[in-house]
C-alpha cells in the first residue's frame, strides 16, 4: 500500500478509537471544535510566514486531524463520511477545471480565475461574492472581495489609477479630520483608505495581511529589545523620554 493512504489510514484508525475510549474526544461535537480549528489555523499560518518548514508540517497534521475529526462526526450523525468529503472536493476540482479534465482553453492565470467565478454562478450562486465568508477578518475579507470582483472584471485597469485612488481617498480623510467631522464619517473614510491600500497592495503583488503581520513581528522584536536593553541599563521606560527610547530603537533596527 502507498506510505500516505497507510498513514491517513493508521490516522482514521485511531480517531475511531479516540471517539470510543477517550473522555475528552467523545464530548467534542462540531461547535466546540470551531474555535479549535480556526486558532490551529492561525497556527499554520504563524509557521508558514516564520518559513519554519517543519512546523508547518505539525500544524498541517493538526488541522488534518481536525477535518478527520469533524468527518467522523458526521458520520455519526448519518450526514457524511471521510470519503463524502474527499469525493465532493475531487467532483469539484475536476468541475472548475476544464481547461486540465476538458477541452476548454486558458491563456494564462487570470483566465483561469474568471472562468472559475463563471463557474460558481453556473453552480447556483448568484453573486460572486457570496463565497467571502461573512466571519473572515476585515483585511482578508476586503482582500477576497476584491480578488473575486477581479474574476468578473470589474477591476482597475494599472495600479497608476489605483495609487491616483489611495491618494484620493486619503485627501478625504484629511479633509473630514481638519473640518472636525463626526467620528462616524472619519471612520467611513479611514476604512475607504484601507480599502484602497489593500487593492493597491494587489497590483504590486504584496499580501496586505501577511505584509502587516510581518510589520507586526518587527515592531515586537525591536519594542522587547527596548525593554530589555533598557532595563538591562538600570532603566525604567515610564521614566525615560522619547528621544532616550529612539537610541535604542535605533539599536534594535541595526540588529534586525
Amino acid at each position: 500500500m502507498d506510505r500516505r493512504l497507510e498513514q491517513f489510514e493508521r490516522l482514521l484508525d485511531i480517531m475511531d478509537e479516540l471517539r470510543e475510549k477517550c473522555p475528552w474526544d467523545k464530548k467534542q461535537t462540531l461547535e466546540s471544535l470551531r474555535h479549535l480549528t480556526i486558532e490551529e489555523t492561525y497556527e499554520l499560518a504563524d509557521a508558514i510566514l516564520d518559513n519554519d518548514l517543519e512546523e508547518v508540517k505539525k500544524e498541517l497534521g493538526d488541522i488534518l486531524l481536525h477535518i478527520v475529526f469533524y468527518a467522523k462526526i458526521g458520520s455519526e450523525k448519518k450526514a457524511f463520511d471521510i470519503g463524502d468529503v474527499a469525493e465532493g472536493i475531487c467532483e469539484k476540482l475536476i468541475h472548475r477545471h476544464p481547461h486540465i479534465y476538458g477541452d476548454v482553453e486558458v491563456a494564462d492565470e487570470e483566465e483561469v480565475k474568471r472562468n472559475w467565478e463563471k463557474l460558481k454562478l453556473k453552480e447556483g450562486k448568484t453573486s460572486v461574492l457570496e463565497g467571502v465568508p461573512k466571519s473572515l477578518p476585515a483585511m482578508i475579507k476586503a482582500t477576497r472581495i476584491q480578488e473575486k470582483a477581479r474574476g468578473v472584471g470589474f477591476d482597475w485597469d494599472n495600479q497608476e489609477q489605483v495609487w491616483d485612488k489611495v491618494k484620493e481617498e486619503l485627501g478625504e480623510l484629511k479633509v473630514e479630520i481638519d473640518k472636525g467631522a463626526e467620528q462616524k464619517a472619519i471612520e467611513d473614510e479611514f476604512g475607504d483608505v484601507l480599502f484602497s491600500m489593500i487593492n493597491y497592495a494587489r497590483f504590486v503583488d504584496v499580501d496586505p495581511e501577511m505584509a502587516l503581520e510581518r510589520t507586526n513581528k518587527k515592531f515586537i522584536q525591536r519594542f522587547q529589545y527596548l525593554e530589555s536593553q533598557s532595563k538591562k541599563d538600570g532603566k525604567e521606560l515610564s521614566d525615560m523620554t522619547l528621544v532616550e527610547m529612539d537610541e535604542y530603537w535605533n539599536a534594535a533596527k541595526r540588529l534586525s
